[in-house]
């Protein structure tokens, strides 16, 4: 196999008829005659058009022809791309995770934690006016020392940037620390082996996060405060590497375009990114690709 778009979108076909889809029993119900485009190929052209950096879907429904027709010759309308993204938003969340369990590095006990902002608007009278409101919110982001409204994503990754757990937060209802409880216990998707060190930033740290990660089994790896007189060797590179999987996502797959205007439209594109994400690693850990996160042989 080779590292092209070709390839990887067959090869993501054939595990979703084959596998994913009759693990996860999803199909179409209701009668009528079936969908002129399946639900793998819906997936296939939902990663496609994140990895080919095409953020507003009239534009990529408008190149899909000539980027990826002779692969996909039916193609829908907009509306109908729209919505049949959304309901497939369980599928798309299942084939992520399904490629994760089939990726060798999630086969390690470490993990990398980190929360990061996802802008939904800018203006007051959106924050009043938008349907998003209750599930965003206005949070702070240290990092840049700036306010913004809209939600916070946690990710949980692997080594090689395959996510591996994941979830949404109002930042002004939720702290980083809530945010890691609600994911870690109430989410089993996201829960991890007995052993796993898990490596995250100073926003989890004091007494009651450091028990609650012991209650689990799981090793906590943060770097110590300036107030804390005990040494915590910390392996900053590690750090450096799950900063560089959220430039990834931010820039490459457009996540900070993501044009969510609705809670399922916004769960539904922060989903097909992180899906783009795994479907390129998992391809790249199949053919021997030397660089497990690289994303440069398909976007183009």
């Amino acid at each position: 196999m080779i590292a092209d778009l070709d390839t990887l979108l067959i090869a993501l076909y054939v595990e979703l008829v084959d596998r994913i889809i009759p693990a996860t029993s999803a199909r179409r119900r209701g009668p009528g005659r079936p969908p002129a485009v399946t639900d793998a190929e819906l997936v296939c052209l939902a990663v496609a058009q994140v990895l080919l950096r095409y953020n507003e879907e009239h534009h990529w429904l408008r190149a899909a022809a000539s980027r990826v027709g002779h692969l996909f010759p039916r193609l829908l309308g907009q509306s109908e791309y729209n919505e049949r993204l959304k309901q497939a938003a369980p599928l798309m969340e299942a084939a992520l995770r399904w490629l994760a369990e089939h990726t060798p590095g999630s086969a390690e006990p470490l993990r990398l934690m980190d929360a990061t902002p996802i802008g939904c608007g800018q203006s007051k009278t959106t924050a009043q006016r938008s349907d998003l409101f209750g599930w965003a919110g206005y949070g702070y982001e240290s990092a840049h020392s700036r306010w913004y409204w809209g939600v916070k994503l946690l990710l949980i990754t692997t080594a090689d940037g395959t996510v591996t757990g994941f979830g949404l937060a109002n930042p002004k209802l939720f702290g980083e620390r809530e945010q890691t409880r609600q994911i870690l216990t109430r989410q089993i998707a996201n829960q991890h082996a007995a052993g796993t060190a898990v490596v995250t930033d100073k926003g989890l740290s004091g007494q009651d996060t450091e028990q609650f990660f012991t209650d689990l089994d799981l090793t906590l790896i943060r770097p110590a405060r300036r107030d804390e007189r005990t040494p915590r060797p910390f392996p900053n590179w590690l750090r450096q590497r799950v900063e560089a999987i959220i430039w990834t996502l931010k820039n490459q797959l457009g996540l900070e375009r993501h044009g969510g205007r609705v809670p399922l439209g916004l769960w539904t594109r922060i989903v097909q990114r992180l899906l783009a994400l795994n479907a390129a690693i998992w391809h790249n850990w199949t053919i021997g690709a030397p660089i497990k996160r690289s994303l440069i042989a398909y976007d183009h």
